[in-house]
């Protein structure tokens, strides 16, 4: 397996002081565009604010409670969208795209040195809103982009939570072959 997949993880504790250039901001959503997509319909879209601009500060307003207590350190925050229609009418398996691009994006910030975290928890319809989408447009996920900082700074739940160690399902518990629940690999 390749080493960026293993390095790839979702921490919280962003460094304030740290910024992303456009350079690499633009490197990273490249990783987005060049994502499969069904039929190559590439529905992905995107919103996105460097920290200090009005762009961050309307993403971040739609962040919930706790994804706002440390994602005003995030260098880049970013609203992934999805297309739903195209010129062939309604655009199948959008959110497969939309997450094939954000995690080409999330794999792209490993290996520039940054490190990505994504939301679900923030507003739709408030972002839909606030960035006047049009009506074949959905937002889904947030993206916090910047550059690793101190646990320390973070709450202390949340500390715990940056800290503890990373798991992931055996193979044998999630692909199977035969019938369901026969696991393909022992």
């Amino acid at each position: 397996m390749n080493e960026l997949i293993s390095k790839r993880w979702s921490p919280r504790a962003f460094s304030a002081d740290a910024t992303v250039s456009d350079d690499e901001l633009r490197t990273v959503l490249e990783a987005g565009r060049w994502a499969p997509s069904h039929g190559n319909s590439q529905p992905a879209r995107f919103i996105a604010g460097h920290r200090g601009t009005g762009t961050f500060d309307a993403i971040f307003e739609t962040l919930t409670r706790g994804n706002k207590t440390w994602a005003f350190r995030a260098s880049v925050l970013l609203i992934g969208c999805v297309l739903t229609t195209d010129d062939r009418g309604d655009i199948p398996n959008v959110e497969f795209g939309l997450g094939l691009a954000m995690e080409n994006m999330a794999l792209q910030a490993v290996d520039l040195g940054l490190i990505a975290h994504m939301m679900g928890g923030f507003d739709k319809e408030a972002a839909h809103s606030t960035f006047a989408m049009p009506a074949d447009v959905r937002p889904l996920v947030a993206m916090a982009l910047g550059r690793q900082g101190d646990v320390a700074d973070l709450p202390e739940d949340l500390q715990a939570r940056e800290q503890r160690e990373r798991k992931r399902l055996p193979l044998s518990e999630t692909v199977f072959t035969g019938t369901w629940g026969q696991s393909q690999f022992s």
